[in-house]
């Protein structure tokens, strides 16, 4: 073993330049080069490629590396040429080769030059490859990115399940199974399937202590405080990420009318485009990518100072590699995420078409995101958890690094809760997932609960005096604390622990914290940025706005939050506008909205400011990109022509309950929108009287008043679409 050692070391300067290896490198390469099977679960940035191309440098033959991306292949490809004279010394065989590099690619392999070979896996099922291979030295096989084996990884393929069939036809040789993340569910399925069962397995921490974690909840500032976070951060790098690519593009475009160096990145762009968009991140030519999930894989940028999800990832692992794409130098890294419940739902939307063992796997994956956006325990203890990793959230590296740590949420005793929690898990036979847990201590009955007869259970309701959430909470944090554990084989059952069972015998203090709860914001009615950001209205002028905003609405005789919504009087409060342009740029006023009530609130809010010797925020103006003023000329004109609504949101791509927040955007900034033709099909003369009467007194508009108030009479598009016709009418 010593002079393997000797080899490894001096190979180690003589390629890549280094003195000492890093982490677990040195032992993972050990059990490569003696030609064992190894299974090498590595954090983004701990220096994972290193591990196998050294090997390949060193070993007689060529590796055989297996890797998803193609743009990933090029970097590496490059990066090892740049080591050696011989530019046949590593290649890529994939579909985008043409007959001659191909020949070229096979005569360097038969004359020993090549020692790496990087190949997608669709190129290694194609016969003539797996023929040609068969008669070459082959060192070994390193299969990077190995999640992608599982159907529980973030980013299943299935073209990845028949790997190790296709390896046993080629040759007997060692295997190597790399990934930046796995759970302990991913890891137990990799090793299955690959056939690895004995391969030495290398655990690096999953800890970055460097890179700080913060949730916000989402609202509909997000694009202003988006802005505002990367103009506190200039000139420095940072990526977002966005679920759909029509996203990427609206956010990079809002990005640049904003002064703000950004391009897009998706799927959908051609290859020249994205490898251009690419370079110019490299080259920091721009400051910010925005990207799908399509970007970032292998790109070895190491002072990405923050990374953005504009949408919450479908899956923790997802989230934990894209965030891990931060700070890789050791420096500053801001991990920021947007929650609203609503985007998991949209989530559980789309898993709805696929088949039912897709969708166990896609909704126990979305649970733990939400666990992870919810929880107001240490974000860092959570997710190291979730890798099956403990850690010390007071004395541990980055111990204070997140939001939760930094703004303590209150705690309180919950011994005879946890007792509780417990003693149900322990008493239903350990059966069931968190979900029917808090069923069962909530006595909330369904037909998995009555097929078991856990209803007749004399535990059944024990917990009825906590709401659910304040149960889901203790069930996160029993699992953090060791006291619960979810059962690997059939995933999400939640088990309980020995630790779990001594406490029941023995209950000592346990302190719970509260979950964070990101309420269901009406988009009509929703927080402005001055929660969201952290920027504070000024209290003193919110309460004379709000005073005349009362007798401006005794006035016109109409309710005060159709003169302006409490949120714009806010955001009043925090940016002070002076004059009725600047009035337009306050968060839900229009142009017919300030012509019809902004005078005397202009007239306020400049005297005040004169009064108070002010200095007003110069950045406070988001421009827009103009493409919602399409959007909104479209629905006005066709609802003028009065064209079913269903047809205007099939013809704009939208979502019906997109369209009627998009018609809700229009009235309340001071737009009329005449929707009668619609509302008549469903409602009579009666019923629209009855809600317009409600909206008339009632001092808020928010829907879920209104369905309380109506009590299932009216469904939730009904009452949205009357409060649209009630605004036009009374406000605008």
């Amino acid at each position: 073993m010593n002079n393997t050692k000797i080899d490894i070391h001096t190979a180690l300067k003589k390629y890549f330049g280094f003195n000492k290896f890093k982490g677990l490198q040195e032992e993972v390469i050990e059990s490569i080069v003696s030609g064992k099977d190894t299974f090498v679960i590595m954090p983004t940035g701990g220096g994972k490629s290193l591990c196998y191309q050294l090997p390949a440098l060193v070993k007689e033959g060529t590796a055989i590396v297996v890797s998803p991306l193609i743009a990933l292949m090029k970097n590496q490809v490059d990066a090892i040429r740049g080591l050696s004279s011989e530019i046949g010394i590593a290649h890529v065989l994939n579909s985008s080769l043409n007959k001659g590099e191909v020949a070229q690619v096979k005569s360097d392999i038969e004359n020993g030059i090549t020692k790496l070979l990087y190949v997608a896996p669709e190129s290694l099922i194609k016969e003539e490859y797996v023929e040609f291979l068969q008669k070459q030295k082959i060192s070994f096989v390193a299969i990077d990115e190995a999640h992608c084996i599982s159907e529980w990884g973030h980013d299943f393929r299935p073209e990845y399940r028949n790997l190790r069939t296709i390896i046993e036809k080629i040759d007997k040789v060692p295997i190597i199974g790399l990934t930046a993340t796995a759970t302990e569910k991913v890891q137990e399925d990799i090793l299955k399937t690959l056939g690895m069962s004995d391969a030495k397995t290398f655990k690096a921490s999953f800890n970055r202590p460097n890179l700080f974690y913060e949730v916000r909840p989402k609202t509909s500032t997000i694009n202003a405080d988006i802005i505002r976070f990367i103009n506190q951060h200039q000139g420095k790098s940072g990526i977002i990420y966005c679920l759909s690519r029509k996203k990427v593009e609206d956010i990079a475009q809002l990005l640049q009318v904003n002064g703000i160096k950004a391009v897009p990145y998706h799927a959908g762009l051609d290859a020249k485009t994205r490898a251009k968009h690419q370079d110019m991140f490299l080259m920091e030519d721009v400051d910010v990518v925005v990207a799908t999930i399509a970007f970032g894989m292998g790109i070895d940028k190491p002072d990405v100072r923050f990374v953005i999800h504009h949408d919450i990832p479908k899956s923790l692992e997802s989230y934990y590699q894209e965030t891990g794409r931060a700070g890789r130098d050791g420096g500053e890294g801001i991990c920021l995420a947007y929650y609203a419940y609503k985007d998991i739902e949209k989530l559980e939307k789309f898993l709805s078409g696929k088949p039912i063992a897709e969708q166990e796997i896609g909704n126990a994956l979305l649970q733990e995101v939400v666990g992870y956006a919810e929880t107001s325990m240490s974000r860092r203890k959570y997710l190291l958890h979730y890798f099956g990793e403990e850690f010390d959230d007071v004395n541990g590296l980055g111990a204070n690094m997140d939001d939760n740590v930094r703004n303590p949420k209150s705690k309180h005793e919950a011994k005879a809760e946890l007792k509780i929690l417990l003693e149900v898990v322990r008493d239903s036979n350990q059966k069931y997932k968190s979900k029917e847990v808090v069923n069962t201590l909530t006595g909330n009955v369904n037909a998995l609960l009555k097929s078991h007869k856990t209803d007749e259970q004399p535990f059944f309701g024990i917990g009825k005096k906590f709401d659910k959430g304040h149960w889901m909470a203790l069930i996160r944090q029993a699992l953090v604390g060791g006291f619960l554990k979810k059962e690997i084989e059939q995933y999400g059952v939640v088990k309980i622990t020995e630790q779990g069972l001594n406490y029941i015998a023995k209950p000592v203090s346990f302190m719970m914290t509260d979950d964070h709860v990101y309420e269901e914001a009406d988009s009509a009615t929703i927080v402005t940025q001055t929660k969201a950001s952290g920027a504070s209205a000024d209290a003193a002028l919110v309460k004379l706005l709000k005073d005349l905003q009362k007798s401006v609405a005794k006035k016109n005789g109409v309710p005060p939050y159709a003169v302006f919504q409490e949120t714009s009087l806010e955001d009043m409060a925090l940016k002070y506008p002076i004059t009725m342009d600047e009035l337009k740029n306050i968060f839900g006023v229009g142009e017919g909205k300030a012509r019809k009530f902004g005078k005397p609130f202009v007239e306020l809010i400049s005297k005040y400011v004169e009064e108070n010797d002010i200095i007003r925020p110069d950045d406070f103006v988001v421009k827009s990109t103009g493409v919602n003023s399409g959007l909104k000329l479209y629905i006005i004109q066709n609802t003028d022509r009065k064209l079913p609504l269903e047809d205007i949101a099939k013809a704009k791509g939208l979502e019906f309950n997109e369209l009627i927040e998009e018609m809700q955007r229009i009235v309340y900034s001071g737009t009329k929108l005449n929707i009668d033709y619609c509302i008549d099909e469903h409602l009579d003369e009666d019923q629209q009287e009855e809600i317009f009467d409600y909206f008339m007194e009632s001092e808020t508009d928010r829907i879920q008043d209104a369905l309380d108030e109506f009590d299932g009479d009216y469904d939730e598009d009904e009452l949205r679409l009357m409060r649209i016709k009630f605004i036009s009418k009374v406000a605008n």
